[in-house]
C-alpha cells in the first residue's frame, strides 16, 4: 500500500549552516499534483469551510492572550494565488486580530534603507494573525534575477533574513511559509484569463509576461532561497498550487496544524465570576 502523503513531506530540508543544500529540488514537487484533495472541488470547499471554522476558534484565542503572534508567508509566481489563497482560507475567520500585509515593489525611501527596514514593522503584534501576501523574499528573489544581486550580497540577504526572522521567532512569533508552485502550462491559461475578460484587466501587467520569459531563473532562485532560508524556527512548505481548491485546502491544513501545537486557550477572567449575577 502507497504510503499516504503528510504535510512535512512537503517541507523544505533545514538549512545547515555552512553547507549548501544541493538536495533540494522543485523538480520534485509536481505542481498539478493534489495530495490533500478530498476528491472533488466540491468536497474540497467543503472541507476548507470546516477547517475555516477551526480557525477561527483558533484566531480568536490567539487574539484573546494578546500573547503569542502568527505570520504565514506567502510567496510564488504571479498567477500561483496568492489573493485567492487569502480570500478562501480566511473565509470563515473573523478580521478582528487578521491582518494582511502586501509587499509591492520598494519605493525611494523604503530603498533608502537596508531591505528589512520596510518588513519589521509590518511584522505581527501580540495577538495578531498576520499574512504577508509576497514579503520580504520579492527582496532576495527580483534583484537576483535582475542581475542586481551578486552571489556573495545574496548568502548575505540570506544570512539576515534568517537572523530577522530568528529574533521574530524568539518574541513569540510563530512562522508559516508557502510557496505557491505552479506550473509553466497553467501560469500562461491563467494570465490568457485575464487578458480575455475584461473584469480582470485589472489584475494584468504588462510586466508580467515579461517575468514570465526569465521562469527558469525565476524558478533557479526560489530553489536558492527556499534552501537557504528553510530553518526549524521559519520552515518553508512547497504547496502544489495548479488546483485552486487543493492549494486552498493544503495552506489552510498546514495553518491549522501549526495553530494546534500552540495548544491556545481563552485566558482566565481578570477576576472571580463566582456569584456576579448581571442586574
Amino acid at each position: 500500500m502507497a504510503k499516504q502523503p503528510e504535510l512535512d513531506d512537503f517541507r523544505v530540508p533545514f538549512f545547515e549552516d555552512g553547507k549548501k543544500n544541493s538536495k533540494f529540488s522543485l523538480d520534485a514537487f509536481d505542481p498539478a499534483s493534489k495530495p490533500f484533495s478530498t476528491g472533488s472541488k466540491d468536497s474540497d470547499k467543503a472541507r476548507l469551510s470546516e477547517i475555516g471554522e477551526k480557525l477561527d476558534q483558533q484566531q480568536e484565542r490567539l487574539h484573546s492572550q494578546q500573547k503569542r503572534r502568527v505570520l504565514l508567508v506567502l510567496q510564488g509566481m504571479d498567477t500561483s494565488g496568492k489573493d485567492g489563497t487569502i480570500r478562501a482560507v480566511f473565509h470563515e475567520v473573523d478580521p478582528l486580530g487578521l491582518r494582511i500585509v502586501p509587499f509591492k515593489a520598494p519605493t525611494p525611501v523604503e530603498l533608502a534603507h537596508d531591505f528589512l527596514w520596510r518588513v519589521h514593522s509590518q511584522a505581527p503584534a501580540a495577538g495578531e494573525l498576520t499574512i504577508f501576501n509576497r514579503s520580504h523574499y520579492e527582496d532576495l528573489l527580483v534583484p537576483t534575477v535582475l542581475g542586481t544581486l551578486d552571489a556573495k550580497a545574496f548568502e548575505a540577504r540570506c544570512r539576515h533574513i534568517r537572523q530577522f526572522e530568528a529574533l521574530l521567532a524568539d518574541s513569540g512569533t510563530t512562522i508559516i511559509k508557502c510557496m505557491l508552485h505552479i506550473s509553466k502550462d497553467e501560469q500562461r491559461t491563467r494570465l490568457q484569463a485575464r487578458i480575455d475578460d475584461p473584469s480582470k484587466h485589472w489584475k494584468f501587467d504588462v510586466s508580467d509576461l515579461e517575468a514570465r520569459k526569465q521562469w527558469d531563473a525565476y524558478q533557479s532562485a526560489y530553489r536558492d532561497a527556499l534552501a537557504a532560508t528553510s530553518t526549524d524556527y521559519a520552515p518553508w512548505y512547497v504547496i502544489p498550487a495548479d488546483s485552486k481548491t487543493h492549494r486552498n485546502v493544503m495552506v489552510a491544513e498546514l495553518l491549522l496544524r501549526t495553530f494546534e501545537t500552540l495548544q491556545l486557550d481563552y485566558p482566565p477572567p481578570k477576576e472571580s465570576l463566582k456569584g456576579v449575577k448581571v442586574e
